[in-house]
């Protein structure tokens, strides 16, 4: 049995799109849109889209209400069907949580969901990872990867992600000639084609899949159609490896990575959210979501943080006054580099 969703587009004066799903979940989009849907759902499971046109008021000069997510994500479906079978490498972020999970709804227990260990993952993730695979009792399988080991990886050039993804996928490739499964997919949506992501160029090289870029599947949308499964993962903030913290050039060691994640742990234990500890060496340079920012902008929240980062082992703090931006550390790379995008 499906899962019956009004799934709306609209489009506002500057010709954005924001996607408005509506489930028995709850609603995410335009909250000033007032759609009705039937509350159709079984076991908390996203079935087919049994799309339904809803009732809402809609500005004319809006533009038409496109049903475009509920087709992209029949397309996903029935590109995974068409696969048989598939191993996807899993995170616990969204992106790759809500593609294991179709996955296993499509293909049931000829899907395997990878979930690679090493120090560059926090524990914090790793535990959030497993949690997730269990509660939707997916085949879960946790393999060690050794990109620390790589001289190519631990300089921390611009190429970094690139050796990371690279031994990713040489591990499944392995793992999945010992299990016969032929197919390798990750959770790069549609929006992450327009980023600096040079794991893009490894998943090329090895012919790894991704299923949710090819329905056409955006950020929003993916988030959008984990909670109206009721997925628990789709408000999670991104979380990158712990290496994407360190300055370019700074050599990336096991030392390292455990202080930024006792330092963002312990931030996390102040209350903030959304955060990075970005590793300059002896100088932490703290970023936090803008929403947050004023909550630490307090002598004596200053303090604390000051404080929770010494802790860490760094010998200054420095609170970004933009607040957090993914991918920050980006801003250093030349244009040159920066246009090449996935490649």
């Amino acid at each position: 049995m499906g899962l019956e969703l009004a799934v709306l587009y609209f489009r506002d004066g500057a010709g954005c799109r924001a996607v408005c799903i509506a489930s028995p979940y709850g609603q995410i989009g335009p909250q000033d849109r007032a759609a009705k849907f039937s509350d159709g759902i079984i076991d908390g499971m996203l079935a087919s889209a049994q799309v339904k046109v809803a009732e809402t008021a809609v500005d004319p000069n809006t533009g038409p209400v496109e049903m475009e997510v509920a087709e992209k994500l029949r397309r996903l479906e029935a590109g995974l069907e068409q696969l048989g079978s598939l191993m996807v490498a899993y995170s616990g972020g969204v992106d790759s949580a809500f593609l294991a999970a179709t996955a296993h709804r499509v293909l049931g227990e000829r899907m395997l969901a990878v979930l690679a260990d090493s120090p560059s993952l926090a524990r914090r993730d790793m535990e959030q990872a497993a949690a997730f695979a269990q509660s939707m009792e997916m085949p879960l399988q946790v393999v060690a990867t050794d990109e620390l080991d790589r001289e190519e990886y631990a300089r921390n050039d611009a190429n970094r992600c690139f050796h990371c993804k690279d031994e990713l996928f040489a591990v499944m490739e392995k793992l999945g000639a010992t299990l016969d499964f032929k197919n390798i997919a990750y959770g790069m949506n549609a929006d992450d084609t327009r980023d600096f992501r040079p794991g893009q160029r490894a998943a090329e090289q090895h012919a790894v899949l991704a299923p949710l870029a090819d329905a056409g599947l955006t950020k929003l949308e993916v988030r959008a159609l984990a909670k109206a499964a009721g997925y628990p993962v789709w408000d999670r903030p991104a979380a990158p490896c712990l290496s994407s913290r360190v300055e370019y050039g700074r050599t990336v060691t096991r030392e390292v990575l455990e202080q930024v994640e006792r330092g963002e742990e312990s931030l996390r234990q102040l209350g903030f959210r959304e955060l990075r500890v970005r590793h300059h060496g002896e100088l932490a340079r703290v970023e936090i979501a803008r929403n947050e920012l004023p909550r630490a902008l307090t002598m004596e929240m200053m303090d604390a943080i000051t404080a929770a980062l010494k802790q860490a082992g760094f010998k200054y703090v420095a609170l970004d006054c933009q607040g957090f931006r993914s991918g920050a550390m980006n801003a250093v790379l030349p244009v040159e580099v920066l246009a090449r995008r996935g490649a």
